[in-house]
């Protein structure tokens, strides 16, 4: 009797974990691995992976942006025709030689050339955004549709500061792409990029937002215009020779950048690509459409991002704004507003600017003869500042300065001077190198001859920059002398930061304020 009811026992034990185990099994999708039998075959249905669906999703709407969008991009091929370039003397600096005389009578013969890249139609009407090097100096523009239609096009605006152009075909109810807001868009989503990389007509790549706000400072010698606005928004969606003028989209199909660079030693991607956001491009584009020319508002400035030093002297507590540097010419707004060399923009109108992209795009976004109210750190002091904005000349130039007469005997020349505390070396500036350079006297200071690797001016100052004056610590003092300078070193711990004014005597011959942390003992 024992050893039955031991039997059933164990049998019913059995039957409970038989059954559990197929609960747990369940919990793991164990259980849908079923086993049929058909005509002595075995089979088993293949596991569903958790994952498959939302990628199936993803999958869907990277096809959904592309056939959306894609009817509205369009193929542009340029070409130039052959022309005779005469061969211009005395280049730069360069002193002409007998060859040069001789060869301004022998003009040489530019061949054809052809070109391709990429735009989006955003009008019904055939109204193009691209860019600017895409369609500048070209003599002829034919546009081709995704549809194989072919248009021949016309160039109504282009800027170079901003690399964005428009041209148009001649059409009714053609695509058009939706244009989105870049503002909102944030570092990390997705989106695709649409061109004609390589020639490769219509081609779709996908990554995500890498970067925004990248400005000269990101991409040195992209652009050389003083003028030039850039805010690239940088992504990893693969960009090739081709890809430029097409449309960057977000995950909803709307364009929110014009593809426009690579950063690459090679020519080809890379691994980044940048784009100039919409709602620049557009702005440039409504001004080309209603006025035929970009009307621009500036501030007479040149400026720059702000650096520790910069913070510290100015009284910031976090490291942001755009120091002035210097402004444009007599007539500059900021100048006439009472603006100074040093001062740090934090916001305009309210609205706080953190880099120089940022007041690039801020002040892009009124009409010159506007007022804009800049709030500003000024050694320590907090300063509002109302400007009436200028606009920009339509061919901006950089002047150089002149060399006016004057008594040369007044600045004597001295030998080298090592300047510990800064690690440089300099000398004043002599008669003969102020004539060969043509250095006005009120910038004969003092020239840097040798920047110490390492020092304290690395990076910061470079050989034949000339310190004028020294603004802070205050008042401000002129350098004429090594004296001067010596004055406000002797008065300097280590670690305190003075503030320069530095002219540089090379083309362009430009001026700037430098921040730098006294070192030596």
């Amino acid at each position: 009797m024992k050893s039955r009811m031991a039997r059933m026992g164990f049998l019913a034990a059995l039957g409970v974990a038989f059954a559990g185990g197929l609960v747990f099994a369940s919990g793991f999708d164990l259980t849908s691995h079923a086993i049929a039998r058909q005509g002595g075959a075995t089979t088993t249905s293949a596991p569903v992976v958790p994952a498959a669906k939302s990628l199936e999703e993803t999958s869907n709407a990277f096809v959904a942006i592309a056939e959306a969008v894609t009817p509205a991009v369009v193929s542009i091929r340029a070409e130039r025709d052959a022309r005779v370039v005469s061969n211009q003397p005395n280049r730069g600096r360069r002193v002409p030689s007998l060859d040069d005389f001789f060869n301004q009578f022998d003009p040489r013969q530019a061949p054809p050339e052809n070109a391709s890249g990429t735009g989006f139609i955003v009008s019904p009407d055939g109204y193009i955004l691209t860019n600017n090097h895409v369609v500048e100096n070209f003599d002829r523009l034919t546009v081709t549709l995704n549809d194989h239609r072919v248009f021949p096009a016309k160039i109504i605006g282009h800027d170079p500061q901003t690399d964005v152009a428009v041209i148009k075909i001649d059409g009714k109810g053609l695509p058009t792409a939706s244009l989105g807001d870049d503002t909102k868009l944030r570092i990390g989503e997705w989106v695709v990029a649409i061109g004609n990389p390589l020639g490769l007509d219509f081609t779709v790549t996908a990554g995500i937002v890498s970067a925004k706000g990248r400005g000269s400072t990101d991409l040195p010698g992209l652009f050389s215009d003083s003028y030039s606005i850039t805010d690239f928004i940088q992504t990893d969606a693969a960009i090739n020779p081709g890809n430029s003028g097409g449309p960057l989209v977000d995950i909803h199909g709307r364009v929110i950048g014009i593809n426009s660079a690579i950063a690459s030693g090679t020519g080809y991607y890379q691994g980044y690509g940048f784009a100039i956001p919409i709602t620049l491009a557009k702005q440039v584009m409504d001004d080309l459409i209603e006025h035929g020319r970009v009307r621009r508002a500036i501030l007479g400035v040149s400026i720059s991002d702000v650096t520790p030093e910069d913070a510290q002297v100015a009284g910031l507590k976090v490291i942001r704004g755009v120091k002035v540097q210097s402004f444009t010419d007599e007539t500059s707004p900021a100048r006439k507003a009472g603006m100074e060399p040093g001062d740090v923009i934090v916001a305009v109108d309210g609205e706080p600017v953190d880099r120089v992209s940022t007041l690039q795009r801020v002040i892009r976004g009124y009409e010159p003869g506007q007022s804009v109210k800049l709030d500003v750190m000024r050694f320590g002091d907090s300063k509002t500042i109302t400007i009436k904005l200028a606009e920009a000349p339509s061919d901006p130039t950089v002047a150089r300065a002149d060399l006016p007469g004057g008594n040369e005997a007044e600045v004597e020349p001295t030998g080298a001077v090592a300047a510990e505390k800064l690690g440089i070396s300099l000398e004043v500036v002599t008669p003969e190198f102020a004539r060969a350079n043509g250095i006005a006297p009120d910038r004969r200071g003092l020239r840097v001859t040798e920047v110490t690797r390492g020092g304290p001016s690395a990076d910061k100052l470079l050989v034949n920059d000339i310190i004028t004056d020294v603004l802070h610590p205050q008042p401000r003092h002129t350098v004429r002398s090594i004296g001067d300078l010596q004055k406000v070193l002797d008065s300097s711990s280590k670690g305190e930061i003075i503030t320069l004014w530095v002219y540089n005597a090379a083309p362009p011959q430009t001026t700037r304020v430098i921040n730098i942390r006294v070192g030596g003992d």
